[in-house]
């Protein structure tokens, strides 16, 4: 996978109309495509990133003023998909980082961002789904690597006006962890 991008809608209508130009738009591959919360539409796509770009402009044009965010990672971390599928193998949590933002697609880029920023594992990426459209990453590693990729992993969700917090708790405790993996 070269690159993966994520066009965000505020009507499910609409959601439907994009995946659809996004999908004729050029050769991609259609990895997520459904309504979330509240009352949002996701489509994230794949493919090399002239045809991402292209793809993510065409749902961004047909959308309009339903689109609500967007990305496109031309060399997304491989971390990154497993954390959004909840197939990561996490063996052991040191100090627990936690982003979360008010879009998804901001929240993709900050996990992306904080995996690459530091030596973290990425836990999970929450997306959308029975937490009122909000989007959450945790990841963990040890305490200088967690905090400095969370930094990073938060500035351009502040940027955009979509971070409503991010949490560094430094030693977890035993109960807590059991329930993270």
């Amino acid at each position: 996978m070269e690159a993966i991008g994520l066009v965000e809608l505020n009507s499910i209508a609409k959601g439907i109309e994009a995946a659809d130009a996004m999908l004729k738009a050029a050769q991609v591959e259609l990895l997520e495509a459904k309504p979330i919360c509240p009352g949002k539409y996701i489509i994230m796509i794949s493919g090399d990133v002239a045809a991402v770009q292209s793809s993510v402009d065409a749902g961004k044009s047909i959308g309009a003023t339903s689109a609500f965010d967007d990305f496109i990672l031309p060399s997304v971390h491989p971390q990154v998909i497993q954390a959004i599928t909840s197939s990561t193998q996490v063996s052991e949590i040191q100090a627990l980082g936690i982003i979360e933002t008010f879009s998804i697609a901001s929240l993709i880029v900050a996990a992306d961002t904080a995996a690459k920023a530091g030596q973290v594992d990425l836990i999970e990426i929450r997306i959308g789904m029975g937490i009122g459209g909000k989007s959450f990453v945790t990841l963990s590693g040890d305490v200088s690597s967690v905090t400095s990729s969370v930094e990073a992993g938060v500035v351009l969700a502040s940027e955009r006006g979509m971070l409503i917090e991010r949490v560094i708790i430094p030693s977890p405790h035993y109960n807590l962890k059991k329930c993270l993996c």
